[in-house]
């Protein structure tokens, strides 16, 4: 494993599996906001999940047409049922409105809340959660701590994201 440098934070990871394409990084700040957007943009990043406390402006990424949502939990911890539907509604939403897009999801360094969201789609879509974790960690090191590891192994998938043999995904009666 590569040696980080104090203070050094990696770099946005790409996580795309089932036609699904999600981009896990740290907070940016006012200060490199518009290199972030450009790296938003490189990703055809449409969405962008605050997980953390608001610090920064979002008017950059909103004007490049970037939608930001704010769905706060505790750090070091797992999201509250509420965000979970959230999350699950905003991938049905974008990918089927969108194919091919990004979404991105960010908590304060991108190691934590943001990768178990992430995992949460991916076990959704039928990856196994030890699978969905490896895979987050090869590009995220250290992401997922202990608590969110116990929290992913006990999830049970819905089939909330999977297509069904007509296309569609999902059944929603209203």
């Amino acid at each position: 494993m590569p040696v980080r440098m104090k203070g050094h934070k990696p770099e946005p990871a790409e996580i795309t599996f089932k036609g699904m394409n999600f981009l896990i990084t740290d907070r940016p700040n006012d200060i490199n906001i518009e290199r972030y957007v450009e790296e938003l943009k490189k990703h055809a990043v449409k969405d962008v999940v605050r997980v953390c406390d608001a610090t920064y402006e979002t008017t950059p990424l909103e004007l490049e047409g970037i939608r930001v949502l704010d769905w706060p939990f505790s750090d070091g911890s797992f999201p509250p049922n509420d965000i979970i539907e959230q999350w699950f509604e905003l991938l049905k939403e974008r990918f089927t409105q969108e194919p091919g897009c990004c979404v991105a999801v960010h908590c304060v360094a991108g190691l934590g809340r943001a990768p178990v969201l992430v995992a949460l789609a991916l076990i959704e879509l039928g990856m196994k959660y030890e699978d969905a974790v490896e895979l987050i960690r090869e590009k995220r090191h250290g992401a997922i701590n202990a608590k969110q590891l116990l929290f992913l192994e006990k999830y049970r998938p819905k089939s909330r994201l999977k297509k069904h043999k007509n296309g569609q995904k999902g059944c929603c009666v209203m």
